[in-house]
């Protein structure tokens, strides 16, 4: 039973080892290095057997010549004219006459051949004719003698003096080729294993080093949770492919901490806006449930409920149309848009408002014509939004005043009042949500603080930028700057349609 489990545990083990990508990597290259050893081993075979048969085909080339250098036939006799006292001389003669050689008459009669060729049949006359009719010197052919060696002869033809054709042969046996091939064969075949398996053990080690960055990622992958969306895998500096993909998780961590984050934060704006109107109803309800006693007194805690639970319709609206936004749900539509007369007909509604409060609001619009690439519906809520803002908190006899105006590739937009100013310890808080100035001037100012959010993420998708001068008691100054149309679009991935209506 131990047994069995020892063998599934390692057949389990071994199924998992196949489908590792390391494994896979390191078997591809093992395989396509096999596949280059065996090619080279083929061409080098190919290259040696072909310089092996040129060289023999040279040989018998020098012993062709050499035979009609010292033969003579006589009478349909052949004669070997040599120095016999000279051991050069003897030496080839006796090298031709004892290695391969064959001498026949046109009509395919053996008049002379060596020893060796007793074993290699003799050739027909239907052989030698073309031979002999085309008096070639150069056709060369394999014959296989009757113990299966194979031989290279050349054909050729030999004339006497009589101008009479002779058909003759003389050959080497491939064997030594052979055994040449045979033996490379043998000692490549070990040198490719060798090469084979130290190729797959740097297979294994380089593709386990190349993955240790995958492996990084899968590890940090695993630690990654709500509440640890921090990680971060730092970057290897080669530019590679893997630092790309490392490039590429951090981004994506870095955007679900940036959506958790949004969801955190849209939690807690929620639980602490809604908790006062909240409580407000529930008192109000309570109260008239112990103290009311006529139809007019449920009349007006009914009312008062309704207004507050406007104000949390307000509220949630709000937040959800923020969230949508800044989690880009929502598509934006650019088109370039001239701000001159969006600017002009926002200030003109507000005008009436700054009446009431005895304001003065001012317009000056230096240039004509400043397009910006822009949606339409968003843009007039972030020039509505900072005209209410810069309305609500100016006292009596104040002033606002709205400025449009091109400074080089820039369209600005300038909101400045003589309002209740911003404290510097405030400033670097006014554009988060909900946060809202407490002191004894705007105590009476109405809003959620949502506003200044809305016209933050309004130029942030525009490719803009957002500056805020304010001193205590003087007025605040808000800059927007848009890039101009014809300056090139801007540098964002548009997003949403939020509509025009001003948040408080």
């Amino acid at each position: 039973m131990r047994w069995v489990m020892k063998r599934a545990r390692f057949y389990r083990q071994s199924r998992r080892l196949a489908r590792s990508l390391r494994f896979r990597l390191a078997m591809s290259y093992a395989i396509f290095f096999a596949i280059l050893v065996v090619a080279v081993g083929l061409i080098l075979r190919a290259m040696l057997g072909a310089s092996l048969d040129r060289e023999m085909r040279a040989v018998i080339d020098e012993e062709w010549a050499a035979a009609k250098g010292y033969m003579r036939i006589e009478n349909y006799r052949p004669e070997w004219a040599y120095d016999r006292a000279d051991p050069e001389e003897s030496l080839i003669v006796n090298q031709i006459k004892g290695g391969v050689y064959l001498l026949m008459d046109a009509n395919a009669k053996a008049l002379e051949f060596s020893e060796t060729y007793k074993g290699i049949p003799l050739s027909t006359q239907a052989e030698i004719a073309p031979i002999i009719k085309s008096r070639s010197n150069r056709v060369w052919m394999y014959k296989t003698d009757e113990d299966g060696v194979r031989y290279l002869l050349r054909q050729g033809v030999m004339i006497d003096r009589n101008q009479q054709p002779y058909y003759m042969v003389i050959g080497k046996p491939v064997s030594d080729i052979e055994a040449t091939l045979n033996r490379f064969n043998s000692y490549y075949l070990m040198v490719a294993v060798g090469a084979i398996l130290v190729g797959l053990i740097l297979g294994w080690l380089v593709a386990g080093r190349a993955l240790i960055p995958l492996n990084s990622v899968a590890q940090a992958a695993q630690e990654i949770k709500g509440s640890n969306l921090k990680v971060r895998i730092p970057l290897r500096g080669a530019g590679d492919e893997l630092d790309r993909l490392i490039g590429a998780f951090n981004d994506m961590t870095t955007r679900l901490d940036n959506s958790f984050e949004q969801i955190r934060q849209f939690s807690t704006d929620v639980s602490h806006e809604l908790r006062t109107p909240l409580t407000a109803i529930r008192g109000q309800l309570e109260v008239a449930l112990l103290t009311g006693k006529t139809v007019d007194e449920y009349r007006d805690v009914v009312v008062d409920a309704l207004q507050d639970v406007e104000l949390l319709s307000n509220i949630v609206r709000a937040l959800l149309q923020l969230s949508q936004a800044e989690s880009g749900q929502l598509v934006l539509q650019v088109a370039p848009i001239d701000l001159a007369p969006v600017v002009a007909d926002i200030a003109e509604q507000f005008e009436i408002p700054a009446e009431d409060q005895k304001l003065t609001i001012e317009t000056a619009i230096e240039c004509e014509g400043c397009v910006v690439n822009a949606d339409r519906l968003q843009i007039g809520r972030l020039v509505t939004n900072l005209i209410s803002n810069s309305v609500k908190y100016t006292p009596n006899g104040g002033r606002v005043r709205v400025e449009l105006k091109r400074h080089e590739d820039l369209v600005q937009l300038i909101v400045s009042d003589s309002g209740v100013g911003i404290a510097a310890d405030h400033l670097p808080h006014i554009f988060d949500r909900f946060y809202r100035v407490r002191k004894m001037q705007t105590k009476s100012v109405q809003g959620l603080g949502l506003g200044l959010s809305f016209v933050a993420w309004i130029v942030q998708v525009h490719g803009g930028k957002i500056d805020v001068e304010s001193v205590e008691g003087k007025g605040t100054t808000f800059t927007v700057s848009l890039p101009a149309a014809d300056a090139g679009p801007p540098e964002c991935e548009p997003e949403l349609d939020l509509g025009a209506t001003a948040l408080p």
